[in-house]
């Protein structure tokens, strides 16, 4: 069995994209190889800046024969059948046979596909797979119609077997395959020949490429540690940024670099993002005095001087940036001693969106929101609303105009700046978290009481212009949004009616609209004259849900318990359902917990089903007036004994929260609720007992919701 062996060699291929263009070509060429009735033992895929490269080991050295019978037209069928069915198949008339079939006879075609050597395989499937390649951007070159990321130069496609390597015949464009490859491009430039990927590889390493991304990540990190632990430094960790770099260089030269000390009083966020992205750089901190104060750069290529000129340069440019990064430190910060205030008449001029008006009013809204949620959260409420009126003012300042990326860490800075306490200026950088389902959750009440604020403004807000997420299209990232209010409720423990929240903010949203709501202080209309519909808050609130199962499935929880806890009324404490939801789940895990709980479904769905077809057939509601004093029989005064022990034991256990003496209260229906299904007829001819009977079913099925929606959990 011959091994597979590609590379396609190009112009540097930008970074970001090589990881996804390696399964790309991992997938495109062994798909196509098995369709074409190939088998492999294995593949793997590589790449360097100026490379794709591709080994399969164990490839079949041809596809098998195959023989296929098609069915086709009765043999007196019309002749222009015949003739379509000779034409599908490439067959003559008289190479079909003729069979006997349930309506007469039938034309048989039996077509046989010889099998093909793997050289012409591999150079169909290489052909379509550079033709048609799924790069995010290409481009063409010179006088061809080839499209690729950057002009292709070269394609080394061989088989290697016991006899030696073969070049795959493969022409395309004006390239033709071959059996030769170069190194780097300033160290070992020359051709040379492979005959097979182990060899490849390791001529490539004495011609200074070192070919698995992997292997060059582990490199840059291990020399740049060593370099910073001889100065009794350390690298700051940047896996995206080892990522990228790797995908730069073939052979990585990491060096060492001082930040001058005109620059080290910048914060040290200012200067990892100015290093990291206008120079790839690794930051460096002193372990004695917690600063960064120096930088590891990765060159391409080793130097007569040991990369001192290379160094220099690097630090020239760095200190050029630098330079403009503190001359905008230093204008921010002489805004800040001004009181920010042309920061915050700026944001009246920036649209949030032209339905909800500029972030100045935004900022409004937020900060009067941060007051109300302030004592749900244990935050003082004069400081959560001076944290939302000073979060987003250095979305104006010059450094967050030239590093987007450090709106809020700036904050942060220029509230301490200005003389803010701490929790104020910490929410100013901890409102946007969460950003994603493994970001930090805020935990200090003032943060907590902004970044609330902050996300149900968004949600709020665009529900209430019909702005929702549609399908995968979520433009102004409200999933993201909705995950970050169930994050910072659930670790916060922070209990509220939240329905109630978001019913009162669409309602201020609907009222801003017309005039009447938030003004630009942010005090809050009194008007709550205007109708409005519940079906918003309704619908956000189902929002939420569909993200909270979500966040609690990836948890592990079943998503029939979830279902069957949200179904329950008064599920608007988010806290209380999840903890219900690990309680239940919890309590099926025990030994008798699934067969108990699904006695309660049957007995549960027997209630159900009974007490709905008599409230559609009467067209009344049967959920109150059960006495027992119309009881006719040992099992009805059983059922209602057991009830009015089991209702006030059930309440008891939901509103301490001891979910599991809940369930062994409810578990103590089961019985007499079998047994009243055995022995009473529910619907008799007395209409009094017939209502009194479904009016305790009814009390059941309450009592049982306190919990959750039984015939909801699976079998």
């Amino acid at each position: 069995m011959p091994d597979l062996l590609i590379e396609l060699f190009s112009e540097e291929i930008p970074a970001r994209m090589q990881p996804r263009a390696r399964a790309d070509l991992q997938r495109l060429i062994t798909d196509g190889l098995v369709e074409a009735g190939l088998t492999y033992a294995s593949a793997g895929a590589f790449s360097t800046p100026r490379r794709l490269t591709l080994t399969v080991e164990g490839l079949t050295a041809q596809s098998p024969t195959t023989r296929e019978e098609r069915k086709g037209p009765r043999t007196d069928a019309p002749e222009q059948a015949l003739e379509g069915f000779l034409r599908a198949t490439g067959l003559t008339k008289d190479q079909l046979e003729a069979h006997d079939d349930k309506k007469g006879q039938v034309w048989f075609a039996t077509i046989t596909r010889p099998g093909r050597p793997a050289a012409d395989i591999v150079a169909e499937v290489l052909e379509a797979t550079i033709r048609n390649f799924p790069w995010p951007k290409s481009m063409r070159w010179g006088a061809g119609s080839l499209r690729w990321v950057r002009p292709l130069h070269s394609i080394l496609c061989i088989l290697t077997d016991e006899a030696g390597a073969t070049t795959v015949p493969l022409a395309i464009d004006g390239l033709t395959a071959g059996n030769t490859t170069r190194g780097h491009r300033f160290m070992a430039p020359d051709a040379f020949v492979v005959t097979g990927f182990e060899d490849y590889a390791a001529k490539l390493r004495r011609a200074r490429v070192m070919l698995d991304p992997a292997e060059r990540a582990a490199e840059i990190r291990s020399q740049a540690e060593n370099l910073a632990f001889a100065r009794g430094w350390q690298i700051v960790p940047d896996d995206g940024l080892l990522s990228e770099v790797a995908g730069l260089v073939e052979w990585p030269v990491p060096l060492m670099g001082v930040i001058e000390a005109r620059f080290l009083d910048l914060p040290p966020e200012v200067l990892q993002t100015s290093m990291k992205e206008h120079q790839k750089f690794f930051s460096a901190r002193n372990l004695k005095t917690g600063r960064i104060e120096g930088f590891v750069t990765v060159a391409n290529i080793e130097t007569p001087d040991d990369g001192a000129t290379i160094l220099a340069g690097n630090q020239r440019v760095l200190a050029a940036r630098l330079s403009d990064a503190a001359f905008f430190y230093e204008n921010d910060l002489r805004e800040v001693k001004a009181g920010m205030k042309a920061w915050a008449e700026g944001l009246k001029a920036v649209t949030f969106h032209n339905k909800l008006g500029s972030q100045a009013d935004r900022i409004a809204r937020i900060a009067a929101l941060a007051r109300e949620i302030a004592p749900l959260v244990g935050a003082d409420p004069d400081q959560a609303e001076e944290a939302a009126r000073l979060a987003k003012l250095d979305l104006r300042s010059a450094m967050v105009g030239e590093f987007p990326e450090l709106q809020g860490i700036m904050g942060r800075y220029y509230a301490l700046e200005a003389g803010k306490p701490e929790a104020v200026a910490d929410a100013a950088c901890d409102h946007y978290s969460p950003l994603g389902p493994s970001d930090a959750v805020p935990t200090a009440p003032v943060s907590v009481a902004v970044a609330l604020a902050d996300k149900i403004d968004t949600l709020t807000g665009f529900w209430a212009i019909d702005e929702k997420p549609t399908g995968s299209k979520d433009p102004f990232a409200l999933r993201r949004a909705a995950l970050g209010v169930i994050r910072l409720v659930l670790e916060n423990r922070v209990r509220f009616d939240l329905k109630e929240l978001l019913r009162s903010c669409i309602r201020d949203h609907q009222e801003y609209q017309a005039g009447e709501g938030i003004s630009r202080s942010g005090s809050r209309s009194g008007s709550r004259s205007r109708s409005y519909s519940d079906s918003k808050p309704e619908n956000l609130l189902a929002f939420i849900y569909d993200r909270l199962k979500v966040y609690l499935r990836d948890q592990g929880i079943r998503h029939d318990i979830i279902d069957a806890v949200l179904a329950q009324p008064g599920n608007d404490d988010l806290v209380l359902v999840v903890n219900c939801t690990r309680a239940l789940q919890d309590f099926l895990k025990g030994p008798d917990g699934e067969d108990l709980v699904q006695g309660l479904k049957r007995s549960m769905n027997m209630v159900s089903k009974t007490v709905f077809e008599a409230e559609d057939k009467d067209g009344v509601e049967y959920s109150f007036g059960a006495d027992v004093k119309f009881a006719e029989t040992d099992e009805e005064r059983a059922l209602f004994a057991a009830l009015d022990q089991a209702e006030p034991a059930i309440g008891a256990a939901i509103a301490a929260e001891d979910f599991p003496a809940a369930m062994s209260a409810i578990a103590g229906l089961r019985a007499p609720i079998d047994a009243f299904f055995e022995a009473v007829q529910v619907n008799t001819d007395n209409q009094i007992v017939r209502r009194n009977r479904l009016n305790l079913l009814s009390r059941i099925r309450a009592a049982g919701r306190q919990i959750a929606d039984f015939t909801r959990i699976e079998g």
